[in-house]
């Protein structure tokens, strides 16, 4: 899954481990989520769009 938390992550100058524990997760979870080898849970979907005050499918681009 696509998403754009890397550029978003980047805006917030947030690094990798910054925004891991803004949404209590592993860094290692934030790396696979930027590389498209992670699907997210809805709470941490949630949780991560609304640190960045948007919407989930504004953040995460999903395939039909």
């Amino acid at each position: 899954m696509e998403n754009n938390i890397k550029t978003l992550r980047l805006e917030f100058n947030l690094t990798q481990d910054d925004l891991a524990k803004k949404v209590n997760v592993r860094r290692e979870t934030i790396l696979f989520l930027e590389k498209g080898k992670y699907n997210p849970s809805l709470k941490l979907a949630h949780d991560i769009a609304k640190l960045f005050g948007k919407k989930i499918e504004e953040i995460f681009i999903f395939d039909d």
